[in-house]
């Protein structure tokens, strides 16, 4: 983690942060019993080559109830309050998407053994009108701030935002008083006075697996949601139309005074670019369509990409997003943010896998299916899902589960087998990728059986955690 004369964490700029950060040595994710029968927990991974555990779990920290189904994960302070040396980096946000209750992690005593700091219940969720809590954000302030994406124990769409103290960790209360119809991911931009949410569908929907009923009456969100930050209110919606629905993870470029970003509409894979207008409001245009693939074996006719994770890497050169069905990951140069170009593609795992019970009969990008890939001699189930990238750009970690309903119902003997987790090495010059053969976490060999790791976070920052200020290189030398 960067350090100077009285600074706090993270990094004072996106450049800093991509030319100065050391390697990673170790990650946490979640780690999801698909059965329910026994508590999810965190893994620790070491990730430094160097080190004789490299490529293995050193630690688990088991939470003590039952299917919470835990997900994304955040910091309680991170590059945007680095300005502020008495905050640290010291606690990871766990929330539980099934249960909304969220965890207080303590990575800071042992950064190897990660301890359970305190828990926040769902009835404390439920005094504000919320639950399903899902991304979180640490802001300049101080305090935590959590999506959630439903009304609590009915399970109802409902998207609006939990504050939480930034010492105490207890709810403070919700961050607007606008409720959106649905919730899901959000990031923030203070120079430009915005923030900017996504939108799922209803929980009561989508816990229950992919129902494309729910789909065609409305019961999963197209819009992006435009807020005031200052004022906090709900200011604009964007709707991106059907082709759009399910718009899932939105990215900011990292300059903090950039007025664009990127957000990846899962279902049918499209990716958008968001941008401030002349006016002075928002707007968005399509500019990835990755088009579906007709079959024959599968539950319709033609099998969207289902696009289910983005990331931009730290230079803003790079543009990253999986396939989770087709079982692809991209890489695109983003120079000209209205036209990227694709410099990297890799195939593992997936619905279309040569052999397998689906057979493609029309393709427009490809002109063979993918062949089946093993890693250390195990097939690889599922398709690669949640990613993360290395502050300096070279080393992309994917993780292969999505959420454990829709992994039942789409890769059930991902289920069986337990999910994966690899590095990806990566060509930041020039652009490509290439699966590095040394590396592979089976998390089908865990001590209590298989589980489905999910999202990964580094200890000191990564590029979706953290969020740059303006000027933040100025400020904190004052």
């Amino acid at each position: 983690m960067a350090s100077c004369g009285g600074c706090g964490p993270g990094y004072a700029t996106p450049r800093a942060a991509f030319t100065t950060s050391p390697q990673e040595k170790i990650v946490y994710l979640p780690c999801i019993i698909p059965d329910k029968d026994r508590p999810d927990y965190l893994a620790t991974v070491d990730v430094d080559p160097e080190s004789p555990t490299y490529s293995t779990v050193i630690s688990r920290l088991h939470f003590p109830y039952i299917g919470d189904e835990i997900h994304h994960t955040g910091w309680n302070a991170c590059s945007s309050c680095y300005d502020d040396s008495s905050r640290s980096r010291s606690r990871l946000i766990v929330p539980g998407l099934g249960s909304d209750r969220v965890y207080i992690v303590d990575v800071k005593t042992d950064p190897l053994n990660p301890k359970l700091d305190k828990v926040i219940e769902p009835w404390e969720m439920h005094a504000y009108g919320v639950g399903t809590p899902h991304t979180t954000h640490c802001l300049a302030d101080g305090n935590v701030m959590i999506s959630t994406l439903s009304d609590g124990p009915e399970k109802n769409g409902k998207g609006n935002f939990i504050l939480l103290d930034g010492e105490t960790f207890k709810p403070k209360g919700t961050w607007t008083p606008d409720d959106a119809p649905y919730g899901y991911d959000f990031w923030y931009q203070p120079y430009h006075n915005v923030m900017i949410s996504t939108e799922w569908g209803h929980p009561r929907c989508f816990f229950k697996g992919l129902d494309l009923a729910d789909v065609e009456n409305g019961s999963y969100g197209t819009h992006l949601n435009v807020y005031d930050w200052k004022e906090r209110k709900l200011i604009q919606k964007i709707d991106l139309g059907m082709e759009g629905v399910m718009p899932l993870e939105i990215r900011f470029l990292h300059d903090p005074k950039a007025t664009e970003g990127f957000v990846g509409s899962a279902l049918f894979a499209k990716m958008f670019r968001f941008f401030k207008t002349d006016k002075g409001d928002w707007a968005a245009e399509k500019v990835i369509d990755i088009p579906n693939k007709e079959v024959e074996g599968w539950i319709l006719p033609e099998m969207p990409g289902v696009m289910t994770d983005i990331l931009i890497s730290m230079d803003d050169k790079y543009l990253y997003f999986s396939n989770w069905l087709h079982g692809d990951i991209r890489q695109y140069d983003i120079t000209d943010t209205r036209n990227p170009v694709m410099t990297g593609q890799i195939f593992f795992g997936g619905s279309v896998q040569d052999g397998g019970p689906v057979t493609v009969t029309k393709d427009k990008e490809l002109s063979i299916q993918p062949g089946v890939r093993y890693a250390k001699g195990k097939r690889i189930e599922g398709a690669p899902q949640m990613l993360q990238l290395s502050l300096d750009g070279k080393r992309l970690y994917v993780t292969t589960s999505l959420f454990s309903p829709w992994d039942k119902q789409f890769y059930p003997e991902m289920c069986n087998k337990g999910s994966m987790m690899f590095i990806i090495d990566v060509d930041t010059k020039n652009g490509g990728m290439q699966v590095n053969n040394d590396f592979l976490v089976d998390f089908g060999a865990e001590p209590d059986g298989p589980v489905l790791a999910h999202e990964i976070r580094y200890p000191g920052g990564d590029c979706t955690s953290d969020i740059y200020v303006a000027d933040m290189d100025k400020k904190s030398k004052m």
